[in-house]
């Protein structure tokens, strides 16, 4: 019948062979309803906005989710314009693209925009003041996101790990693996946060009959160090290595780290339809992928 055609809307999600990128490669590996773009840095440099104002005009997009960032944060330190342009400049090319050609726009940010020091959970309204290099230039982000797309959605989240890439569950399991003992910093304090959570809570955001905008803060459930975190994960899978705790004095870094990550996440959970999964029942989830532990545990 004419009319009755669906209209497909086009996803473009940036970054794609980061650790959420990837989470989002499998979860729309049978989709059918959305047409899906994943970009490297190789299909589209998000720092050259003629790229960037060109890929929207010839693909059409209909919303962007932008996974890619600069995450070295000690590197940071030395290639400040390189954080910054593309934390930060590039964001801005981003959602200034989506304004104008109306799409929705979703992005990625962190904890690391707080300065640490809070006894209490971080709020979304919290003031904001980073202490490194890499919080300073996903903050610009933000801000340039907010100016020129006032509509864009910001997710901030912490301790990201999963099955992809670089992250703190896959090196301790490497160390469990080859060392009889490893020290892990007990004096930081955050919340592990799956990206494979992060990238179902964005698609139920952008599928939810509400449209939203602004900040969210986004992690998993509860509240743990670093030292408690790599005790979860060695009892999970069964390791005999022994951690000791250790402070952050004796592992020295270019960049600060915050002593406290942990966010409030009831403004977002107020827009879920389901609980946020605590930290710990995702670790098993990610866990189970990785074949680490049998399905029984």
């Amino acid at each position: 019948m004419p009319g009755s055609e669906k209209t497909i809307k086009t996803i473009l999600i940036t970054g794609a062979e980061g650790q959420v990128g990837s989470e989002f490669k499998r979860f729309f590996e049978k989709e059918k309803d959305y047409k899906i773009i994943f970009t490297t840095r190789k299909e589209l440099s998000i720092d050259n906005v003629t790229a960037v104002n060109l890929f929207f005009k010839q693909n059409n997009i209909d919303y962007c989710i932008n996974c890619a960032a600069y995450t070295a944060v000690d590197k940071a330190e030395e290639e400040q314009d390189k954080a910054f342009k593309i934390n930060g400049t590039a964001v801005g090319y981003l959602a200034d693209a989506c304004k104008n050609h109306c799409a929705h726009f979703y992005h990625l940010s962190t904890d690391y925009v707080y300065n640490g020091k809070s006894a209490t959970p971080y709020k979304e309204g919290d003031a904001v003041d980073p202490m490194n290099i890499y919080g300073a230039s996903k903050l610009l982000g933000e801000e340039l996101a907010l100016a020129k797309n006032p509509g864009t959605v910001i997710i901030r989240t912490s301790w990201v790990y999963s099955e992809y890439g670089n992250n703190f569950v896959k090196t301790m399991v490497r160390l469990m693996g080859e060392k009889e003992s490893i020290n892990v910093v007990d004096d930081q304090k955050g919340s592990p946060t799956y990206a494979a959570d992060i990238a179902q809570t964005i698609w139920t955001m952008i599928t939810s009959a509400k449209e939203h905008k602004g900040i969210f803060n986004y992690s998993n459930n509860g509240a743990v160090t670093w030292f408690q975190f790599a005790l979860a994960i060695k009892d999970l899978i069964s390791s005999n290595c022994i951690i000791n705790p250790a402070t952050s004095d004796q592992f020295k870094t270019a960049a600060t780290r915050p002593s406290f990550s942990v966010m409030n996440t009831k403004k977002i959970q107020s827009i879920l339809p389901q609980p946020i999964l605590d930290w710990d029942f995702s670790l098993r989830a990610c866990l189970l992928r990785l074949d680490l532990i049998p399905a029984h545990k």
